[in-house]
């Protein structure tokens, strides 16, 4: 299983060439009436293959064991023969050891998405230079994929993979897109990239390997222990919560987590459903509705 081959990697460095991701594209423009569909096809094949058949790491991946994905892309305006304004939604998911379950990584919709695509044009990408805006957010959400994939694993095991889209951002910073710049708002690919290797969130990411690893990945085996684990973990994320009241990237947390959070606790003991739900109240209170379920449950 992937668990268990991701964990001897990272133990052993294995090195190999295959590709580490498994990712579904589609590409549309409900809105707009003058893009032709074959246009939309042809981008959608290209990105797949860009997603799909790039070597974004020196591990080796197994068909079976690349990380699955999944990109939708929506075109709001043509603002040129071959500019395109719309938004990306990149959702990513991990499996949990020993069971069907697919535990969802983040959830993001991204509103900062103008690019430029030429049909007859291959698309290209180097670290250490902004192409085109195209290729650079793509480049960008597959190391931020791999990233927290590789967290959910071991400690910090992303940090190779933040530190790439760190240089992905750097790269375009005198460029016009948007979706780069830490003034331009507060949701956007800066600052999810600022918040994961900000000292500050260093707790956070722990909590994303104990989550996952010594939480989610124990409940086939020992349920109430695996339940435990998550629920240990609230505490800390409050306190993060508290220092960091307005980060981005708890948001994108309780966006990808709170259904699977209710799922949870549903099924705990009252003293720990009733706790859960508060805490979880308090730390997302835009998702209060469903945590009030907790208890019911």
């Amino acid at each position: 299983m992937r668990i268990l081959f991701l964990l001897m990697l990272m133990a052993a460095g294995t090195v190999g060439r295959a590709q580490e991701l498994n990712c579904t594209v589609s590409v549309i423009s409900p809105q707009l009436q003058n893009v032709e569909k074959r246009i939309l096809e042809t981008m959608q094949n290209d990105i797949r293959e860009f997603l799909n058949s790039t070597r974004w790491t020196n591990d080796n991946f197994k068909m079976e064991e690349r990380i699955e994905c999944s990109i939708l892309i929506t075109f709001s305006e043509r603002i040129g023969n071959d500019r395109y304004r719309g938004t990306i939604q990149v959702q990513a998911s991990r499996p949990s050891f020993n069971a069907s379950y697919n535990s969802t990584m983040f959830n993001i919709m991204d509103q900062d998405f103008t690019v430029v695509y030429l049909e007859s044009q291959q698309l290209q990408f180097q670290e250490n230079q902004h192409i085109s805006n195209l290729t650079s957010v793509l480049a960008y959400y597959a190391n931020l994929i791999i990233g927290m994939d590789y967290d959910s694993f071991a400690e910090k095991g992303g940090e190779p993979y933040f530190q790439k889209c760190l240089q992905i951002v750097n790269n375009a910073q005198n460029e016009s897109e948007r979706g780069w710049k830490a003034f331009e708002g507060t949701k956007n690919r800066y600052w999810i990239v600022e918040n994961l290797l900000n000292a500050r969130f260093e707790d956070f990411r722990r909590v994303v390997y104990r989550y996952h690893r010594l939480g989610l990945d124990v409940m086939s085996n020992d349920l109430e222990g695996g339940r435990r684990t998550v629920f240990e973990a609230l505490p800390d994320l409050k306190r993060i919560r508290q220092d960091q009241p307005n980060s981005f990237l708890l948001q994108v947390f309780f966006t990808s987590k709170a259904d699977e959070l209710v799922n949870i606790f549903s099924e705990g003991m009252p003293d720990q459903k009733a706790r859960a739900s508060q805490l979880l109240m308090e730390m997302d209170p835009s998702n209060s509705t469903k945590y009030q379920k907790i208890v019911k449950g």
